[in-house]
């Protein structure tokens, strides 16, 4: 049989080791929800790729407003011939300008589309910040659930070992047998792993929040609480950010469709110069215009792909306002599932189990009760404690979701 000292020593090195992860003496700073949040928007990647995103699609917009360049000639005939076209004497030298001329409407849905693009994208800008922010509040939830069950655990191992110093009192005044004593300590000593346990995900869920704004010290505090009240909200899923997705999409494509359109009218370039003859030095003006002639390619294949991503769009349209209602509806369901949850546990389910150890340690003092009786309570108190904290966090999870759900895009 191992030694009674043999566990706290490995305990004492285990506590050594893990506080290798942080400085000693250094000062917890507290982080609030919203603080979170506000690093994490400020310092995301997904936030950054958004943004430049939409910066691209303006780029875009902005150069589809430009029309065609000018263009600029200079032609020069009757040179380095032979015979009387030695030299450059007869020469005819030509300087003309000439100006496409977009048809067809090209300019106005060029910018049309473009224009779709930078809502398109704006949308998924927001999307990227809804997205984070349930991010945000999950690890977070996260966090504070870790916290609470570490402080649940110390007060297991607080009453074990109050339990094993009772039980080793009544097993030297020959009231109860040496067995009793044994495990005693051995539940206290399963309590005390427990909590080394339930700091190590602590630490874990820490590092997991503090990691979405790139920050390597996960030594924060959390502030919040995990039971927050549930704010009032706007669940409309005809207006949810996923459908505005679909119907920017969907804009986007139709716009693309008459673009494609446009594109397929023949352009007209016209032009108009001096042309020079070296013999006379007489000058004479010049006109003239060309444009292409649309027998073969009028743009046909891009204007059917249009239409077919145009159809598939509003399919996906319809997609999206299914998923979004079937999103609304699961988790306001889980919200409430997990709030009468939480109801039945902390008015009446963790009360009753701490009422019933203090009956059976009383009763086990007394003797009137087993050890094993208090045990089996103790058990039965930290099973409802640790369910409290899950339901608890079920709630946090649902709201964060529903909050995902029926988010808006912010034209503010």
């Amino acid at each position: 049989m191992p030694s009674s000292y043999a566990w706290p020593v490995a305990f004492g090195a285990a506590l050594g080791f893990m506080s290798l992860g942080a400085p000693s003496g250094a000062a917890v700073a507290p982080v609030t929800l919203a603080q979170a949040l506000q690093r994490a928007q400020a310092q995301s990647p997904l936030i950054s790729s958004a943004q430049a995103a939409l910066d691209a699609a303006r780029g875009r917009a902005r150069q589809a407003g430009f029309s065609p360049n000018p263009e600029a000639g200079l032609q020069s005939e009757n040179i380095a011939g032979s015979g009387p076209y030695q030299g450059i004497s007869n020469a005819e030298t030509t300087f003309s300008l000439g100006q496409r001329l977009e048809l067809g409407g090209k300019r106005r849905t060029r910018v049309a589309t473009a224009q779709a693009e930078v809502e398109t994208a704006a949308v998924r800008a927001a999307i990227a910040r809804a997205d984070l922010t349930q991010e945000v509040k999950t690890r977070y939830a996260l966090a504070l659930e870790a916290k609470a069950r570490v402080a649940v655990a110390q007060e297991a191992a607080e009453r074990a070992r109050d339990l094993a110093r009772v039980a080793a009192a009544l097993v030297e005044a020959g009231r109860e047998p040496p067995l009793r004593a044994l495990r005693a300590r051995t539940a206290s000593d399963e309590a005390e792993a427990a909590v080394l346990a339930a700091q190590t995900l602590a630490l874990a869920a820490r590092r997991a929040l503090t990691s979405l704004w790139g920050d390597p010290d996960f030594e924060i505090e959390l502030v919040e609480p995990l039971a927050a009240p549930t704010p009032q909200m706007a669940v409309d899923p005809n207006i949810s950010l996923d459908v505005r997705l679909a119907q920017a999409e969907r804009a986007a494509a139709e716009a693309a469709i008459e673009r494609e359109r446009a594109a397929g009218d023949p352009d007209l370039t016209i032009q108009a110069g001096v042309r020079r003859f070296e013999q006379t030095g007489d000058r004479a003006l010049i006109v003239g215009f060309t444009a292409p002639i649309p027998i073969r390619d009028r743009n046909q294949g891009n204007v059917a792909a249009a239409r077919a991503d145009a159809n598939a769009a509003q399919a996906r349209e319809r997609l999206a306002l299914t998923g979004s209602i079937r999103a609304m509806r699961d988790a306001q369901a889980s919200l409430k599932a997990a709030e009468a949850r939480l109801e039945v546990l902390s008015s009446r389910t963790v009360p009753q189990a701490q009422q019933a150890v203090d009956l059976a340690r009383q009763g086990f003092e007394a003797g009137k009760f087993s050890l094993l009786d208090v045990l089996d309570a103790q058990a039965a108190l930290l099973a409802s404690r640790n369910d409290l904290i899950a339901a608890r966090l079920e709630r946090a999870l649902a709201l964060a979701a529903l909050e995902r759900a029926a988010a808006q895009e912010d034209r503010s």
